[in-house]
C-alpha cells in the first residue's frame, strides 16, 4: 500500500505560509536533495490556496487539488476533488505507484490525519518567526500521536524532523 507523507516547510512559530500565502521565507538549502525528495512521489495532494501559489513547482506528478471553488474545466492539468477527500485518498493509497505527497494545506492534512490516511509527517523547520500566516494545523486540532523516525540538522539552521503517525 502506498504511503501518504505530509512533507512541508514550517516557520519556528508554526506557519507553513505567510498571511497572504507567501513562501519567500523558505530557505533552499543546498544540502537538501530535492530531486531525491521529488523521486519518492508520483502523486501530489494539495489544497486550493497551495495550488494557486505553488503548482508550477511540481511538474510530472499527478496532481489532485481539493477545492469546492475551483472548476475542473479551468484547470485541465490537474484533478479537482470537491468532496469525499477521504474516499479519494483511500482509493489512491490502494493503487500501485510511489508514495503520495501531501504538499500543502493544513486543513486537508487535519482531515486526512483524523481519518488515519496520513502515514508520516515530515517538517523542515525554517529558522524564522513569521508572527502570522497559515498554520501547520488549523485549530481546533485533535490529538495525533507521533513517533520520531528521523531527523537532520543543516548548516543553514534548518532542522528536518520526520514522524510516523502512530
Amino acid at each position: 500500500m502506498r504511503r501518504v507523507c505530509y512533507a512541508v516547510a514550517m516557520s519556528l512559530d508554526g506557519y507553513i505560509a505567510g498571511p497572504n500565502g507567501e513562501a519567500d521565507w523558505i530557505i533552499l538549502d543546498p544540502e537538501i536533495d530535492f530531486s531525491e525528495l521529488f523521486n519518492r512521489f508520483d502523486t501530489v495532494l494539495m489544497g486550493r490556496r497551495t495550488f494557486v501559489g505553488m503548482h508550477q513547482m511540481l511538474p510530472g506528478m499527478r496532481t489532485l487539488v481539493f477545492s469546492r471553488t475551483l472548476h475542473p474545466r479551468n484547470h485541465p492539468e490537474v484533478t479537482i476533488v470537491a468532496d469525499k477527500a477521504e474516499v479519494t485518498v483511500a482509493t489512491l493509497r490502494s493503487q500501485p505507484g510511489k508514495d503520495i505527497w501531501l504538499f500543502g494545506g493544513g486543513s486537508l492534512f487535519r482531515g486526512l490525519a483524523q481519518a488515519r490516511l496520513v502515514d508520516t509527517v515530515e517538517v523542515a523547520i525554517i529558522p524564522i518567526i513569521l508572527g502570522a500566516g497559515i498554520p501547520l494545523l488549523p485549530g481546533p486540532p485533535a490529538r495525533i500521536p507521533l513517533k520520531l523516525s528521523g531527523h537532520r540538522v543543516y548548516k543553514t539552521g534548518i532542522v528536518s524532523l520526520e514522524y510516523a503517525i502512530i
